[in-house]
Formats: C-alpha cells, structure tokens, sequence
C-alpha cells in the first residue's frame, strides 16, 4: 500500500528527493539549478528584509537578530547564505537525508542552523513563529496548497513577511520547466515537478489573503542561455516569487 499524505506533505514527493538527496551539494548535479538560481533567491530576500527592518544591506549582516524559517529547506542552499548574513537559521525538511546532508555541510561550514525533520504545521502547533518565513521551490509539492500557505502564513510574527517561489500553471512553463527542463536539457531529473500542482500567481495571492498576509511584491525570474544565469522580471509566466507581509 502506498504511504498517505500527512499533513501537506506528499509522501512521493518526499520519496523523490530523497532519492538525490546526497547532489544537493553538488553545482554540477541534480541541484545545479538551483545553484545557479540561489544568488537570485538569496538577494530579493536579502535586500526587501533590509528594507522592512531599515538595515544596510552593504553591511557583512544585515539580518542579525532575525529569525528565519526555512520550510522544505532541503540540503541548505539557502539556509546558509542567510545565516551568513546574520539571520538565526531554522531550516525544516520531511525527507530525512534532506536534513542529514545540512547538518553536516553546516557543520563542515562552520555555521549554527538548527535544522529538523518536520512540517510547518507541527512547528506552529507548537507555538514557533519566526521574523522570516521562506517556502521556495515547495509549494508545487505539497499535497494541499492552501493548507501548507495557511500554515506557513501563521508561522509569520506580527509584522513579518512570508516569501514564497514557485512554478505558474501555464502552457510555456509546461514546456520550459518539464519538457525543456527535465526531458531535453536534463537540468533536472525526470519527474521533479507536475504541470497539474503548479500554482498561478493568482491562486497563491487568495490563499495567502486567506492566511491573514497580504501580498505586496510578485517578481518573475527568467534565464539567460547567454550568460546561464537568472535574474528578476516583470514576466511571471514561468518562476516566479512574492514577498508577502502582515501588519
């Protein structure tokens, strides 16, 4: 019998990554990516916080003293940028490997994330809330979108932000993001995403309004095959992320 969805987690999604946890490290591997997209996920994040908190970002940690929350952190290409910029790192991950792969490049680093093999929900129905809530890349493989918002948006503390990044439903991220990205360039592993649970901009927007934050910036992100790089726009039909804030 297949294992069941707990909670927002789906059971083949974890199975799947778990599967290429140990390349999460690797620029060249399964993960590079994500490598490649990293610097980008890591400056909007980075430089709307300064702003929300009045820090200067030239400084070497402008996140000293605020606590982020890094749901579905997997090995923790995001969680140590972040904490080398000051912020208290908390990363979570359902898949085991996920989070063994963090603790020991964290280790390795030199740096003190406090990572854990959990879901959100759990955190929050314990009472944790944190100044920074990051859903990147995750939404497109939970097994209820809006519950997994609403429990991400409750991990927020009153007067922080939410960000989240993910995948629109359209037909061009179809055939970039699946067929271009998995079947022809072999950027990532056949299978890594579903065209049915990518989430337009829209559908994130009411579901995050229905968790109590308001969205206040959507960012598209695209790629330059000149440079092999990626950078922020205003075309939101493929990547796309948003920052989203309470009062």
């Amino acid at each position: 019998m297949p294992a069941q969805a707990s909670g927002t987690v789906d059971p083949a999604e974890v199975a799947r990554f778990e599967r290429i946890a140990r390349t999460w490290w690797d620029p060249d591997g399964a993960m590079k990516t994500l490598h490649r997209f990293n610097p980008v996920r890591v400056a909007f994040v980075r430089d709307r916080a300064a702003a929300r908190w009045d820090r200067d970002v030239r400084g070497g940690r402008p996140l000293a003293g605020l606590t982020v929350l890094d749901v579905g952190c997997g090995g923790g290409l995001l969680c140590e940028p972040l904490a080398r910029l000051g912020a208290t790192v908390t990363g979570i991950d359902p898949a085991p490997t996920n989070i063994e792969v963090a603790r020991l490049h964290a280790a390795r680093s030199g740096l003190d994330i406090d990572y854990r093999q959990t879901q959100v929900e759990d955190l929050v129905a314990d009472g944790r809330s944190f100044d920074i809530v990051l859903a990147m890349e995750v939404v497109e493989h939970v097994a209820d979108v809006d519950l997994f918002v609403s429990a991400c948006c409750k991990a927020v503390k009153p007067g922080g932000q939410l960000y989240m990044a993910t995948l629109n439903r359209t037909l061009r991220a179809f055939a970039l993001a699946i067929v271009g990205a998995e079947y022809v360039l072999g950027w990532l592993p056949k299978g890594t995403h579903q065209w049915e649970k990518f989430v337009t901009p829209r559908e994130l927007a009411e579901a995050i309004d229905a968790g109590g934050l308001s969205v206040v910036e959507e960012q598209g992100v695209v790629f330059n095959p000149l440079t092999s790089t990626w950078r922020m726009s205003s075309d939101l039909a493929v990547n796309y992320m948003v920052l989203a804030e309470g009062d």
